[in-house]
């Protein structure tokens, strides 16, 4: 009588499996994220209280008793922080997901194309020049995030007609003028730090670093289409960003409408960069370090990198902010130092794993 061993998988048979544990993995730890972040403060609420308090609006019997302080902290500052960490964490790792494919190359990140840029600078010029203007109530509440996001936009669209000719657009020139605008925008932000009263450099030097701190409900109901933007509609273009892999010219003799594919990679970036930093400040190294964490895990297919990607952003920037607001309490870290110090690091890492032996 003979043995029989177990068949190996078939490699795509394996990755398939692989992926989908990943994925599996990442959905659980992202809920696993929210509670922790809903949870730990200067108020603690248990995952039970947390289901009892969002479960008493459509009747459910609650599973723990809770204080109407926890439930006040839960629905009116805790939840809205999360869902805004999910939004900006999931669409800066899409945006930079997009920009490395355009750019085929894991070091790019969302503020190649300028937005970052230029989001700071429109930032820069409202606390410091914008408080001669006399406006309405509910357009002063908004104002600044309304200009970092215009400003974000506005970067985008030169550096983007900078780069077109002839109706294509070049990658090379994209990113040449991304940075020089970054670095003309960066000189104008250094002049409003440099005449900024006290009280406007606090402002400037806080919002530059980034926070979930101001997070409503209204802003998050104003920027949640734009923040959503690239996570849905990112992996329509998953199949073009892939070809891109092979160049351009690969990419357009199987059929691929390259500059269309392009044009939709830089426009949802934008979006979802330049609403980022209108709503949370600038965040560092998310949009970098995340795809690229994907990617050694699961492969350079975008249809599985991108929401991965969008997963993987939403829980490193939630527990980027649990440890902001937690590590020096009762005072709270800009969010960007933390993500810098994890960022900073593994982008050096990455530089010398990228260097030719």
């Amino acid at each position: 009588m003979t043995s029989t061993s177990a068949l190996p998988l078939h490699p795509a048979a394996a990755h398939r499996l692989r992926t989908r544990a990943v994925m599996v993995g990442l959905g659980a730890a992202l809920v696993a994220a929210v509670l922790v972040g809903v949870g730990i403060g200067s108020v603690w609420i248990s995952p039970a209280q947390v289901v009892s308090i969002l479960g008493r609006r459509i009747g459910v019997p609650p599973l723990a008793e809770f204080s109407e302080q926890q439930a006040l902290v839960l629905e009116f500052i805790r939840l809205p922080r999360v869902v805004l960490g999910v939004l900006v964490g999931g669409s800066l790792a899409v945006s930079g997901a997009l920009m490395q494919g355009l750019f085929r190359n894991p070091l790019a990140e969302p503020g190649l194309a300028g937005v970052s840029a230029g989001s700071a600078l429109a930032a820069a010029l409202w606390i410091v020049l914008g408080g001669a203007l006399v406006l309405p109530p509910v357009v002063a509440a908004n104002a600044l995030a309304w200009a970092a996001f215009a400003g974000g936009l506005g970067t985008t669209f030169l550096v983007y007609r900078l780069a077109s000719q002839g109706g294509r657009t070049r990658v090379t020139t994209l990113l040449l003028a991304g940075v020089a605008l970054s670095a003309m925008a960066g000189a104008v932000v250094g002049l409003m730090v440099f005449i900024a009263t006290d009280a406007q450099l606090r402002t400037l030097t806080f919002w530059t670093l980034g926070s979930l701190g101001g997070a409503t409900w209204a802003s998050i109901a104003g920027a949640a289409p734009l923040l959503a933007a690239p996570v849905v509609a990112a992996p329509w273009i998953a199949r073009g960003l892939n070809a891109l892999l092979l160049g351009e010219s690969e990419a357009f003799h199987v059929g691929v409408r390259v500059e269309r594919v392009k044009r939709a990679a830089i426009v949802l970036a934008a979006l979802g960069a330049g609403a980022s930093v209108a709503v949370s400040g600038a965040i560092g190294f998310v949009g970098l370090v995340v795809p690229h964490l994907v990617r050694l895990a699961l492969g350079p297919d975008h249809r599985t990198l991108l929401p991965a990607s969008a997963l993987l952003g939403a829980i490193l920037l939630l527990v980027a902010d649990v440890v902001a607001r937690t590590v020096a309490a009762p005072a709270e870290l800009p969010i960007g130092i933390v993500t810098s110090l994890v960022g900073g690091p593994f982008f050096l890492w990455m530089l010398l794993r990228e260097r030719p032996s």
